[in-house]
């Protein structure tokens, strides 16, 4: 008996992850990247007055006319399901906080992006110090933007353990305490609170409790892995493109790279830009 069967189709291999590390001024080299082709921007450009000796240190007051370009093109590469976070932080000017973030957050928003959410980085080992009418920061700004309202987010990536938050903080909660009603203040936890009590993970909140670098990239304000690596949880999934077009000692591509993502970085100081070529060759013997 002849039975007639489909031709015989080979599966569609996926795509290797990529390495693109490009030399230059930010803007000059976004331009070589095609339209809506990244899924991830992670990024710490140079703060306010700050990196002199080596990326110029743009004033305060001229910080917003010089990222906007720059952040046009992002907007441009950046595909409509994705997210980029702007790792900033404000100055003290004169005894007074500069407001060139806020500015920037609302130029950008005219240039077209949504800003969708703002997350703290805890320092955790953030050293004192003393100066006349404030103390140290032990913080900074995680902007999240995003091209439309509808993007692609995976929380179930950065669940965490819920631990003994349950015993202590649920187990004498009256019955109405467990039910919480519609017209009360949101909890969080959905209409039933006790529907906690037996889950082992929760989900985080938006503030990431981390230590900072030691300079032990040969750069000054490396990131710790752990922070682009709970980005890229929540937001890619294998094989997506990240992009860093500040990129540093190149913690965001390395570790995108090894989370099996595909990863662009560009940096204009030559320096660090070999440094990660280095790190390429050590770690993997190969750059694409």
């Amino acid at each position: 008996m002849f039975v007639e069967t489909a031709p015989f189709s080979p599966p569609i291999p996926k795509p290797e992850p990529f390495v693109q590390l490009l030399l230059g001024d930010s803007k000059e080299q976004l331009l070589a990247l095609a339209d809506n082709s990244v899924d991830l921007i992670v990024t710490s450009p140079p703060y306010a007055d700050q990196r002199k000796n080596t990326y110029g240190g743009i004033s305060h007051d001229e910080y917003v006319d010089w990222f906007l370009p720059i952040s046009e093109q992002l907007y441009r590469v950046l595909k409509p399901t994705g997210t980029f976070i702007l790792n900033i932080k404000e100055k003290v000017v004169e005894g007074e906080r500069s407001t060139y973030v806020m500015e920037l957050i609302l130029a950008m928003r005219k240039q077209g992006w949504l800003w969708t959410e703002e997350f703290i980085w805890h320092k955790k080992n953030s050293y004192p110090g003393k100066w006349p009418n404030r103390f140290r920061d032990a913080w900074e700004r995680l902007l999240q933007f995003n091209k439309q309202r509808k993007f692609a987010m995976y929380q179930e990536s950065v669940m965490v353990p819920m631990g003994d938050w349950a015993e202590k903080r649920l187990k004498n909660l009256s019955e109405t305490d467990k039910v919480r009603d519609n017209s009360k203040a949101k909890s969080g936890f959905g209409k039933n609170v006790s529907n906690w009590l037996t889950r082992d993970k929760a989900y985080p909140t938006n503030v990431l409790h981390l230590a900072t670098e030691c300079n032990n990239k040969n750069h000054s304000a490396a990131f710790p892995n752990e922070l682009p690596e709970w980005f890229l949880k929540l937001f890619t999934q294998e094989n997506d493109v990240v992009l860093d077009p500040f990129m540093g000692s190149g913690t965001t591509v390395l570790v995108a790279n090894q989370m099996g993502r595909s990863a662009i970085g560009i940096e204009i100081m030559p320096e660090y830009f070999e440094l990660v070529q280095n790190q390429f060759r050590i770690s993997a013997d190969r750059l694409f």
